[in-house]
């Protein structure tokens, strides 16, 4: 695997969705999906059509990582405004920061792609992983189960 990333400067975002804590080892994704696309249509003031799959790690995540840890997985898109949510939707707002963004096409949640970006780029790149929420865009030419599914895969860095 070699993908190469672009580094971007990301501005704040504010997103409107679901959140579910949850673990690798019991991973909620699908529930907190399927709880979430039907609904997607109640938020009044989308930024666009882009999906947002977002992850927020306790800060020592990596550091001391288990399978069994929990983190906040979010299904969201971005809103120009937070007035009207849809009822038990709830409000982010995702910080800006320097992110290295991985162009990924393949199945969705691809173990060896996070085994590449943490254990082969990361070490070599200059960079180190910030604490900052971790995400993919899920645009048009997202395909859930799809081998030629696109998304881009963003990992907050800093510099070294």
């Amino acid at each position: 695997m070699n993908l190469i990333p672009r580094i971007e400067q990301l501005t704040e975002k504010k997103l409107a969705g679901l959140s579910l804590p949850m673990s690798l080892a019991d991973n909620k994704t699908p529930q907190l999906w399927k709880s979430f696309m039907p609904r997607r249509k109640e938020i009044l003031h989308p930024a666009g059509t882009d999906l947002f799959s977002l992850q927020v790690y306790e800060p020592d995540y990596f550091s001391a990582f288990r399978p069994d840890r929990i983190f906040i997985k979010w299904a969201a898109m971005e809103v120009t405004d937070w007035a009207d949510l849809p009822q038990n939707m709830e409000a982010f707002t995702l910080p800006g920061g320097l992110y290295a963004v991985f162009d990924y096409k393949g199945m969705a949640g691809n173990p060896a792609v996070f085994s590449y970006i943490f254990g082969e780029w990361l070490p070599g790149s200059g960079y180190m992983p910030d604490n900052r929420p971790h995400f993919e865009v899920l645009g048009e030419r997202y395909r859930n189960n799809d081998p030629e599914s696109e998304e881009e895969i963003w990992i907050p860095v800093k510099l070294l």
